[in-house]
């Protein structure tokens, strides 16, 4: 079985040498590493580190930023590829260990179509992240279908191409990722997957640090996008909705905040959760707004262009 990994990167630092060196120190080899790089030259990418030497394994196709799609450029990437499975990664994604690829390919067959990988706080992370990582990767696995929908809800859908590995016939027969999207290619594609019979496996032992210390106005220009991108799909995310999931976000921080006897933080996440939910509402009635507002909201410019 082969299989590839495919990361977009975007100005990257040393830490991307860190990420290609423990992928090609896994218990199940890696193919091929396929990097799709925006807006940056070869030498610049690779910092003077003779590139194709150290990961002969590799290899680099650049994509012009104007160009850049968070759905088009990933299927872009697993155009390149001929592997089984596929994986998918960000570039500040960092493998706990050597048994990333092991465990997170361990269950892709029969119905399970895709899987995610546990993502876990940084040394730096701040204690309102690692809750919330706490809260969206738990310690124990799980498989979900169409008959979580009821009770899991937006869940259901839930998937991560931060660490994700999927099944390249399942990928064929729905179409693949958006072509199109500010956003949430992932999420969208996962509801195809639900809705065609398959399974989604969350792997709790398949582990990635992972986490960003926003500050409240990066968390409003997030969740705007993210806004966006569930307006522009009611066909996924119209029966299903956000708002329940943040209600336990934050029941779960007072608990984590309480248990460590830091309630004092608790206005604090609150007044982010603010930024986050207002970020979230103009994004969902985006259509309402001024464009140069919209522009200036967003994160991600290209997508209006």
């Amino acid at each position: 079985m082969k299989i590839d990994v495919i990361i977009p990167v975007y100005k990257p630092g040393k830490e991307l040498f860190t990420l290609l060196d423990r992928l090609e120190n896994q218990t199940v080899p890696v193919q091929k590493i396929i990097l799709m790089n925006t807006e940056s030259s070869l030498e610049n990418l690779t910092n003077g580190v003779d590139f194709s030497a150290r990961y002969p394994n590799a290899e680099v196709h650049h994509v012009p930023k104007r160009e850049f799609d968070h759905g088009g450029t990933r299927h872009q990437g697993v155009q390149y590829s001929d592997a089984d499975i596929f994986m998918l990664m960000t570039q500040d994604a960092m493998p706990v260990d050597s048994r990333l690829v092991e465990e997170l390919t361990a269950h892709l067959a029969g119905k399970v179509a895709s899987a995610y990988a546990r993502q876990l706080p940084g040394e730096d992370s701040s204690e309102f992240e690692r809750a919330s990582r706490t809260f969206n990767y738990p310690a124990v696995s799980r498989c979900r279908t169409a008959a979580d929908l009821e009770s899991a809800g937006i869940k259901t859908f839930f998937c991560s191409n931060v660490c994700a590995a999927y099944r390249r016939d399942v990928y064929e027969e729905l179409g693949g990722f958006i072509r199109h999207t500010i956003f949430n290619e992932d999420m969208i594609y996962a509801a195809a997957v639900i809705r065609a019979g398959y399974a989604i496996s969350y792997e709790a032992r398949a582990q990635v640090i992972h986490a960003h210390n926003y500050t409240n106005i990066q968390q409003l220009r997030r969740n705007f996008d993210l806004g966006v991108s569930q307006a522009d799909h009611p066909e996924v995310f119209g029966a299903v909705t956000s708002e329940a999931e943040g209600k336990k976000l934050v029941t779960e921080t007072w608990r984590y905040l309480k248990e460590r006897k830091w309630l004092y933080r608790f206005p604090g996440f609150c007044v982010q959760c603010a930024f986050k939910y207002a970020g979230y509402l103009l994004g969902k009635h985006y259509k309402k707004l001024p464009s140069g507002l919209v522009r200036k909201i967003t994160t991600n410019r290209e997508y209006w262009e």
